[in-house]
């Protein structure tokens, strides 16, 4: 016997039980993990997203005694302060120079190098004000805590070259003077020690036909390849003992040695000039390694450079 399915009572779900009624397309393309998901907050905003910074990438061990900044580089080493900002502005004239400090030369350049989103540019007050291109000038400075003390730091200080009056002394090539846009504010403590002091030593870097002033903008990571540049200028001095250029080899050599390569590897890098030595300070070999990692790393911290001049 089959009963009558017109006589036989239906439960009918109450008013509370019933699903709220969507299309079928909807419920085909659905998934149960996409409709577990909760729709957006009514707050969401893509700026509540984390914020990209310059130094995202860099190795803490990199940023141990950093410090930059108009102010006189401090003595001590610490833990860098926030971040490096996208842009440091460079102003015409008289102001403080800018100095970028670390604890040795390698982790200064190899610290800039993977610092591809900054770049040292002139204010605009800078470019309004004059006419032409404005370029960097460059003093590299060694110094130590106390005299008994063997580990020396390194700090770089920057202004943008500004033109002598006809009086004053010409000191274009002579790497024991300050430039004359120097002479404009007043120089940090470790400045005026001189050139060479007891815990304190100082190079300008000169204008050679191989190495001519930085041109602004300039990113850092080119800035990088300018110093390394200076030095290879300085170790292809060694010969020369009448301009001081060769000062600056000898000074990286004598307070870090166990940082500098010698031999065979040493005039590969001379030979392949600027680019082979920035790649061995980024712990790159002359020959690139295959797989994702390496391809990992080279997005992490490209290296594009523009040159400097």
């Amino acid at each position: 016997f089959i009963p009558d399915q017109a006589n036989t009572p239906r439960n009918t779900p109450s008013p509370a039980q019933r699903t709220s009624p969507r299309p079928e397309s909807q419920a085909i393309a659905a998934s149960p993990v996409e409709e577990a998901v909760p729709a957006p907050s009514p707050n969401y905003s893509p700026l509540s997203r984390t914020i990209v910074t310059p130094n995202q990438f860099i190795e803490p061990e990199l940023l141990y005694g950093v410090s930059f900044g108009f102010n006189p580089p401090p003595m001590e080493n610490f833990g860098m302060r926030g971040s490096f900002p996208d842009t440091f502005a460079l102003p015409f004239g008289k102001s403080a120079p800018l100095h970028i400090r670390a604890s040795s030369w390698r982790q200064l350049l190899k610290l800039m190098a993977k610092l591809s989103t900054v770049r040292i540019e002139p204010t605009v007050e800078a470019v309004a004000g004059t006419k032409g291109d404005l370029h960097l000038r460059t003093v590299i400075q060694f110094f130590k805590v106390h005299q008994t003390s063997s580990d020396w730091r390194t700090v770089i200080y920057l202004t943008i070259d500004y033109p002598a009056p006809p009086d004053h002394r010409a000191t274009n090539g002579d790497v024991g003077s300050l430039p004359y846009s120097y002479t404009l504010s007043t120089l940090p403590a470790l400045l005026r020690n001189g050139r060479e002091s007891q815990i304190s030593k100082y190079y300008t870097v000169p204008a050679t036909s191989r190495t001519p002033l930085p041109k602004l903008p300039i990113s850092m990571p080119d800035m990088a390849m300018y110093l390394a540049s200076a030095l290879e200028d300085s170790r292809r001095a060694a010969g020369d003992s009448s301009s001081g250029h060769r000062k600056l080899a000898k000074m990286i050599d004598l307070f870090y040695p166990k940082q500098q390569r010698r031999g065979a590897d040493g005039e590969e890098e001379q030979r392949r000039g600027g680019r082979a030595f920035i790649g061995r300070l980024m712990g790159r070999t002359s020959r690139p390694q295959g797989g994702r990692n390496a391809e990992v790393y080279e997005l992490v911290t490209p290296f594009v450079s523009g040159e400097w001049g």
